[in-house]
Parts: structure tokens; sequence; C-alpha cells
């Protein structure tokens, strides 16, 4: 390995934010992936999110064909992806527009811009170029331009394909990575493809590293937070929420997943694609979301309770079905990994816009059980208790998770299996006879479910209403005892649950309540509230259908009740929207709804992740205002 000359005595930082952008296909984003996934294995917090167009095949040099990752990188457990990035490596100058035009950068933000457009064959080319430098130069960003595909060129023929591997060289000086972990996650990322692969890349990496320590005056020390014993590989597991949520599918027992194509859940099928068929699952991939559900739903009346997985879109297309499951009482879990609306929307953006929609979205009085995770970890775990729900309370559980959650990566404790977690047996034994098939309890609403290969178990299925017996019935009281059976369901789950953990004082001025990915957005705004002596505290709703018990106790004790939510929400500065009109937030909807509170609302749909600072500088405002009331 050739010797590089020791860099300077590295800055020590707490945390740093780094993009990567390109344009699609140039490898922006593996790189990320690979930055992140090498930090987090050195003992750094970690929390990434993926820069996707929502173009498949965007234009070349286009500011809307910006893709890449930002990866934020700490020495304390990174939970969101932070407020503007410290340092930013671009393949060209035209994808920088549209992450400037998000706010994604701040003035002081050090730019590695790859300069071969600066001498382009191409006059129109060039100018832009050498405008588009001078004007974020005169916007505060450091522009520091690189010759990366004349670098890459000396190694391989196709810098397209290997500029990736260069970058993450340079930031490995740039932040003390090791050298040869890098090589040895090139190795994981490309084995699989051989050595005529993984050498060039590896080669470039080192050629990256080589030229940061020869020409980058960049020298960054990010403590790591956790013991060396904790960074052992195998306490640890580094992964987005696709591939969490695939892994605690497999984890349930549950041997289906049905699912048709979409963004931004279709990695989750790539993932059990390559992993299900060892644990005894297998995918399937239907025609359509319609077909996807129906098959799904199939398997779980026969007895093994299965998933499917989409976003909104699909959603629409499903209604009928999880009718269905809700009037049959078929166990049935359901994942929608959110994303921007209403039809196509925002097909790569992440949206918390789905809510209402699987709460109310079926004709008729349909109950079901609504969860949401907050963390990758949970995307895990959630899954589980999703396959569980559905068995106990005879219906669909919906597991709401989002692009964020979805995409970003962060590192989690290894699950250490447990036995109770796996589907139990299909019960072969003889059902006695007396039991009808929906025997209800009637206090409870519960009942035991015969399936069609039991002896004794057959019965008609019927998306009628019907009675204990499935008899199709239309007679008032009939209707009026199911609606109240399967309604009992909820009402005895909710029994079973626990208030919500405060973060923060029981009792203050302001009560931030959220749900999904915005967790850690939301406590470290809230965190810095509280260091400056506020009196403001959070809690999260994992549990939304039924909510979680105590919850107008816990508000009552608050002067100010607000949500903060990814969905949209009429501003009181907008023409004719007064209090007595507004549209407020889902969330903000159901608990004025629910607790009969003033719940006020701040939310956005700009497709991005929620930024701490955002949330902070809104906190502050509602906070001054209840001060000044006082």
């Amino acid at each position: 390995m050739t010797q590089q000359r020791e860099p300077k005595t590295p800055v020590t930082l707490d945390e740093h934010i780094v993009e990567i952008v390109s344009d699609s296909g140039e490898g922006a984003q593996k790189a990320g992936q690979t930055f992140g996934n090498l930090s987090a294995k050195m003992g750094n917090g970690v929390w990434t999110v993926e820069i996707i167009p929502a173009e498949i095949q965007p234009p070349a040099r286009s500011p809307g064909g910006a893709s890449g990752n930002r990866i934020r990188v700490g020495s304390t457990y990174m939970t969101n992806a932070g407020n503007e990035a410290d340092l930013v490596v671009a393949f060209n100058e035209q994808v920088l527009y549209s992450r400037i035009a998000s706010y994604a950068y701040k003035q002081g933000t050090v730019i590695l811009l790859e300069n071969k457009w600066k001498t382009d064959q191409s006059f129109e080319i060039c100018q832009q170029y050498q405008s588009a430098v001078a004007e974020f130069r005169e916007h505060g960003l450091v522009v520091i331009e690189v010759p990366m595909e004349v670098e890459c060129l000396k190694i391989v023929s196709n810098a397209r394909k290997g500029k990736n591997m260069f970058v993450v060289g340079m930031l490995c000086h740039i932040y003390r990575r090791d050298l040869q972990k890098a090589f040895d996650e090139v190795q994981l990322t490309f084995g699989h493809k051989g050595e005529k692969v993984v050498k060039p890349n590896q080669d470039l990496l080192k050629a990256g590293y080589a030229f940061a320590a020869e020409h980058i005056d960049l020298h960054y020390e990010i403590p790591s937070w956790k013991t060396p014993k904790e960074r052992d590989a195998e306490q640890w597991v580094v992964m987005n929420g696709n591939q969490s949520l695939g892994l605690g599918i497999m984890a349930s027992g549950m041997e289906l997943v049905s699912m048709y194509p979409i963004t931004p859940a279709t990695s989750a099928s790539h993932y059990l694609a390559d992993v299900f068929v060892k644990t005894g699952g297998f995918v399937h991939q239907a025609e359509d979301e319609i077909a996807a559900i129906g098959f799904a739903l199939g398997a779980s009346y026969a007895g093994r309770t299965a998933c499917t997985i989409t976003s909104g879109p699909g959603i629409a297309l499903k209604t009928e079905f999880i009718g269905l499951s809700v009037m049959g009482e078929i166990p049935l879990v359901l994942v929608d990994v959110q994303r921007g609306g209403p039809s196509t929307g925002l097909p790569t953006k992440v949206e918390q816009g789905d809510l209402l929609a699987l709460m109310y979205g079926e004709p008729g009085d349909a109950p079901k059980i609504i969860i949401a995770p907050a963390t990758i970890e949970e995307c895990f775990h959630f899954v589980i208790m999703a396959r569980k729900l559905a068995e106990t309370f005879r219906g669909p559980v919906v597991m709401l998770t989002d692009a964020n959650l979805a995409t970003g990566v962060q590192p989690f404790r290894r699950p250490k299996l447990q036995p109770e977690w796996f589907a139990p047996p299909i019960d072969q034994s003889a059902w006695d006879s007396k039991i009808p098939p929906y025997d209800w309890d009637e206090q409870t609403g519960l009942s035991s479910r015969p399936l069609p290969g039991q002896p004794d178990g057959e019965y008609v299925l019927t998306g009628l209403a019907h009675t204990f017996e499935s008899k199709v019935v239309y007679d008032r009281d009939s209707n009026q005892k199911g609606c109240e059976m399967r309604s009992k369901k909820l009402a005895t789950l909710r029994n079973t649950l626990q208030a919500p953990t405060l973060n923060g004082a029981d009792s203050g001025d302001l009560l931030v309540v959220g749900w999904g990915s915005t967790l850690g957005a939301i406590e470290e705004a809230v965190g810095k509230m509280q260091k400056q002596g506020h009196q403001v505290s959070s809690l999260h709703l994992r549990f939304l259908s039924p909510m979680e018990p105590d919850l107008k106790a816990i508000f009552a004790r608050f002067k100010k009740v607000m949500t903060v939510e990814i969905n949209y929400s009429d501003r009181l500065d907008m023409p004719f929207i007064e209090n007595d009109n507004r549209r407020y937030a889902q969330l903000a909807t159901l608990l004025r709804g629910q607790t009969l509170v003033d719940i006020d609302c701040w939310s956005n749909v700009y497709g991005q992740p929620m930024q701490p600072g955002m949330i902070y500088e809104q906190l502050l405002a509602k906070i001054e205002k209840i001060e000044e009331v006082v």
C-alpha cells in the first residue's frame, strides 16, 4: 500500500453532514451508502437519506436530476438527517441548484466540485460551469475544484463507472476513515462480481485517498460514541428501514410477501427476493396492486398470515380488499411506505399523508389497527408485532412507514431472535362444530378462527353483512351487532396499551406530538428548547388506531399542544383561513376529534425529512406567543 504523509492535526467535531450528488447512474448513492456503512462500523452515529430524482431517467446535468445521498456522521447516536450540509461532493455544478433551492446548504458549506466541465468541448457547458462557480462563491459556498475524471482515468477507462469510489477515498482521508476497512467495504459491496470489479474499485478508492492527502487541506476527527466491544460487527447491524422491515418479516415467521413494485417500497421486495428463500419464504410479484393484496389475503384465509407492501397509490387500489379483511375478519399485515401525494404525487419524496385514508378509506365502518414505527430498528420489531395483532384480533394491521425510514440507514443493536416471535404451526386439530366461525365474545369482540383445512372448520367466507354463523343477512340488528363486535376489538386492544412516555417534564407550556419518522428531528429540536430553559416536552405515538390511553389527561397539563407532521395543513396567515375553517394536519385532526382539545399543528409537504432547525424555529415562535400571554 502506498505510504501517505501524515495529515495535519484534524479538527475534532461532534458531527458533520456530508452530501454526494451526481446525475442518475453515476454511483453517488452507492458512494454515500459505502461511506455511511464504513462510518457506522467505525463506531460513529450515522443517519443517511437518499437523494432521488422524481424521474426515472432525468436529463443529464439538470437541477431536477440530482441523485445521491446525505450522510450525517456524529459522535452520538444519530436519529435524523440534521440541517444544512457541511461538505458536499458534486459530480457537476447543475445538480447543486436543486439542493440549494431545498435549503440543504448554508454559508460556509464546502463544495468539492468536479472540474471537467471547465474545459468541456461545449462552449455553453463551460459558460454554465463558470457562471455557477461564481454564483456559488458569491452566496458564501466554499468551492474547491477537483479533477476527479482526470485522476480516475489514470486507473480506469470509463471514469463514470468508478468516480464514486474515488470520492469515497477522498472522504476517507478527510474524515480519517480506516483505509483497510474501506477496502473491506468495497469487497463486501462488489465481491459477488469478482476480482475484476473489486480491484479497480479498491484502486480508485486508494487513489482518492492519496489525492486528498496531497491536495485537499481538510482534516476532521469525529470520535466514536461506542466502545470497541460495541463496535464489533457481531453486536450491531447497519441497514435501511426497508431492509429492517424485510428482516422483521422473516423473524415473524410469515412465509409470504405479495406485492407490486412501487417507489419507495420496492427495495423491500428486492431485499426479500435475495434472502427470503433461506427462511422458507417467498416473494410473489403480482400483476398489479389488487392482485397482490388478493393473493396475500387468500394465503391468510388458508391459515398462514401474509404480508403485502405498497405505497399511497397502491393503498387506493387495495381499498376493497382491505374492507374484505375487516368484514371477513381475516388476518393481514399491510405495510404502507408513504410518499408524497395525491395521485402519483412525489414518488421519491417523503410524506405522512396516508393516515386519514387508511383510517377512513373504506365504505361503511371498517375499524382496523394502525401502527407507526418511529425508527429503523422499530421497522423490524413492529412487523413482528403486526402479525401477532392481526392473528389475535382477526383483521388487517396497517404499518405506516415512509420514504425517510425506508431509505435512511442507521446502525442498531443486532436483534437476538426469540422463539415467541415466530408464527405457530397451522392448527390441524378438529374444530368443535358447535363453535360458529364468528363466536364473538360480548365483552371483547374477539373470536377463535377456524381454518379451512381443519376437520369441521370449513365455513363460507363472505364480504356481505353476516351473522356469527357467517350467514348473509340484511336485518338491522345483525348488521348493528357485527359492527359493534368489530369495533370492540379496538377498545380491547387499547385497554392493553400503556400511556405514552413523555420526553421532558410531565407538564409545562408546550407539548409537541409526533408520529413516524419525525421522532429524531422533533426530540432534537425539543432538546434544544429545553436546554434554553423553555418548558417544552414531546411525546410520540406509535399506535394511531387505537391510540394510546390517557392522552386527554396528559394534554390538560400543558398550556398548548401541537403536532409536527409531514402532511398538509392550512396556515392561518393564508387568505380566507380562520380557526373555524382551517384544515389541520392529519394526526392533529384525529386528536382534536378524540380528545376535544384545541390542538394546533405545524406541518409541511416539502417532500423532505423534517429538519430539527426548522422545527426549533416553529417551537420558539409558538413558545414566545405563549409567554407573551402569560
